[in-house]
Parts: structure tokens; C-alpha cells; sequence
């Protein structure tokens, strides 16, 4: 890959400067794609992207920015979007710095603000130099998430159209998930754990799956799988919009169970129940109990080491099954009554089995 270095000043970059959305943002009298397929979203704060207008105000050096040849006079950029974006929004008085907007600065500020100079690296080379330079770019920079990765490497009109759907604030995947699924939309959360969901039914892995269809025309595949499985879901739960709803892996379960019938008010009963239940101390595996019935997505409560102890010294060290006796080290708590018929985690519902005995009734 040839790199050249090029100076250039903050006014020229911001010439021709527009955001359009989800279909692109360009600068540098049009000539700049500033969010080409493999950039992320704009995810700085506020306090990083006022340090970068207080960088340039103050005259101090950025780093420096990588911008890739793609014609004779046009270019992609390859790292430095977020700070671009933020000196261009500014200029475009989308936002202020306590209050003070760019149009509101004293004119001499403006004009140092406009005839600061930028240090471009221009890159030119093939796609896939491209991509390797912008992964090895972004390791100093702000940490890449999966995703982010996949899509610079799975990048095209799948891609694009999928990023309609699961990226856009406020947009259809966060409209119709809205109390189902958490995460953040612009580091790309809610089409990872779309891809996982359908790469988990087809029984392939999430690289595949956007590999497969990198140049379909469109993503109405994962879409309508995706509201399959929240209707599902919200067949199911939608009386209550409990916290612990937000983090199930609805897809998972779904690929497994929907062809089955539920009652959704019996559900609704055993949800309540349990989520009053002091024994079950991991709640969101109450969904997944609803299932399969294992015990283990509950971590119901643990015997307290006063409980062990008193159960040992009533039963006198003696396993209540096998009759031989036992150090305290050799053996193990157990529900007298199983919880699952209705027995606490309470001394008086505790007894000491010997290891090889508690195992075998756990059907280990």
C-alpha cells in the first residue's frame, strides 16, 4: 500500500459537508465519504467530541488521519470519522461547548478554527490492504466491538439494508424490541444478537451467515426472522415488562420451542411465583426454567455453612441414606423436601449426604 502525507485545513474539510443519514456522509467539496460500509456509527460523548473542537481551538496537534484513494480525486476515510464528524457538526452549529455555538464565536476564533491544519495520510491499495490497515488503525484507537469488525469485512448492500433495521436509533428493531432486548443500536448489539439467533437456528456461525449473503440485495430474511421471534416472545410475556425480560435470549429459545404450545397465563403464574420466591436468586433463568424445567438457570439459594453445620451435628456426621458416618468435608447439603415440591433452603429442610449418595439422587 503507497501512503502519501497531505496537510489539510478544517475549512476545506468541512466544504460540501453533509449527513444524510443511514445513507452516508460526505465532506471535502463531496470528494469525502466520511462513513464508508466498514466505519461504524458516530458513538463519541459529548466531553470526547468537545476535546477535539478544543484541540483544534487551541491550536494543539490531532492525531493524525488516514483517508484512502478510491479515484484520481475521491476518497474514503479510513480513520479519523469521529473526529471529523465532530469538527463538522460543530461548524454546522449542530451542538455547542457550554453554550456557545461555532456561529457565536468571535470572528478570529472561527477563522483559527477554519485555517487549522490536518495531518492526512492518503492511502492507496486494494480492498483488502484497505481492511487490514483499518483493523490495525483501530487497535489504538476507541476499542472495536465484534460486530464492528464483521461489518468492515462483510460490508456491501446486505449489510447496508440490514443496518436500516438494527442500527438506526429510535428505528424499527428498537421500536418492536423495545422492553425484549438491551444494548447499544450504534455499536451494532442488536444485529449481533439478531445474527447469533438465525446463525444458531441454521446451525452455522455469524461470519458465515453475512458471508452468505454479503451481496443480497436486501435483509428481509434476518428481518422477518427477527420479528418472528419478538412476536413470539411477545406472544408469550407481554402482560409485564419485567427488567429481567431484557436480557433473554429470545432467539435461542425460539429456534427450540416455538413449535410447541404454551399456555401464556400459566406461564404468567409460575413467572410470578418465582419472582417472589426468596430461593431463586437468578431471576432472568426463571424464562428459561419455564422450558426446560432445570433447576440450574435459578441457582436456587445456597444452604448457609450455619445450616451445614447444625444438619451435621443433629445427624451426628451420619449420611441419612447410606448410614455410614462422615467428616464434615466428605459430605454435602440437600433439600429433605425438593424445592421443586415446595421446600425452602431452611435448616430445617437441610440434610448431609455423603458425596457419592448426594450425587447419585442429583443424578450426577
Amino acid at each position: 500500500m503507497e501512503i502519501e502525507l497531505k496537510h489539510v485545513k478544517v475549512k476545506d474539510l468541512y466544504e460540501g459537508y453533509l449527513d444524510s443519514g443511514l445513507d452516508g456522509i460526505v465532506g471535502y467539496g463531496g470528494k469525502l465519504d466520511i462513513r464508508p460500509p466498514y466505519q461504524r456509527e458516530f458513538i463519541y460523548k459529548p466531553e470526547q467530541r468537545n476535546a477535539v473542537i478544543n484541540t483544534v481551538k487551541n491550536g494543539f496537534p490531532l492525531n493524525v488521519f488516514y483517508w484512502v484513494k478510491t479515484d484520481e480525486d475521491t476518497y474514503e476515510m479510513l480513520d479519523g470519522q469521529q473526529r471529523t464528524i465532530s469538527i463538522c457538526q460543530y461548524i454546522n452549529n449542530e451542538y455547542s461547548i457550554e453554550y456557545v455555538f461555532f456561529h457565536t464565536l468571535p470572528d478570529d476564533i472561527q477563522e483559527k478554527i477554519l485555517d487549522y491544519d490536518l495531518m492526512v495520510y492518503i492511502c492507496e491499495g486494494t480492498e483488502s490492504e484497505t481492511l487490514d490497515w483499518f483493523k490495525i488503525i483501530n487497535i489504538a484507537g476507541e476499542e472495536l466491538y465484534d460486530q464492528e469488525m464483521r461489518n468492515a469485512i462483510y460490508s456491501g448492500p446486505w449489510l447496508e439494508n440490514a443496518k436500516r433495521y438494527f442500527s438506526k436509533p429510535n428505528g424499527p428493531a428498537e421500536d418492536i424490541a423495545e422492553g425484549y432486548m438491551s444494548g447499544q443500536l450504534l455499536r451494532q448489539d442488536y444485529l449481533e444478537q439478531t445474527l447469533k439467533w438465525i446463525a444458531d437456528k441454521e446451525d452455522i456461525v455469524i461470519e458465515e451467515y453475512m458471508g452468505k449473503h454479503q451481496y443480497d440485495k436486501n435483509a428481509s430474511e434476518l428481518w422477518r426472522y427477527f420479528m418472528s421471534v419478538i412476536t413470539w416472545a411477545k406472544t408469550l410475556f407481554d402482560d409485564y415488562k419485567r427488567k429481567e425480560m431484557r436480557n433473554i435470549e429470545w432467539g435461542f429459545l425460539y429456534n427450540k420451542y416455538h413449535e410447541n404450545s404454551y399456555d401464556a397465563d400459566e406461564f404468567e403464574e409460575i413467572v410470578k411465583e418465582l419472582m417472589m420466591d426468596d430461593d431463586v436468586s437468578k431471576k432472568s433463568g426463571i424464562y428459561y426454567y419455564l422450558f426446560d424445567k432445570n433447576e440450574k438457570h435459578l441457582n436456587i439459594r445456597s444452604f448457609s455453612p450455619a445450616m451445614k453445620r447444625g444438619a451435621y451435628e443433629r445427624q451426628d456426621g451420619i449420611c441419612t441414606n447410606c448410614k455410614d458416618k462422615f467428616k464434615i468435608k466428605e459430605m454435602e447439603p440437600d433439600h429433605i423436601t425438593p424445592w421443586h415440591d415446595g421446600g425452602k433452603t431452611s435448616a430445617e429442610n437441610c440434610q448431609m449426604l455423603c458425596k457419592e449418595c448426594n450425587r447419585r439422587k442429583s443424578g450426577i
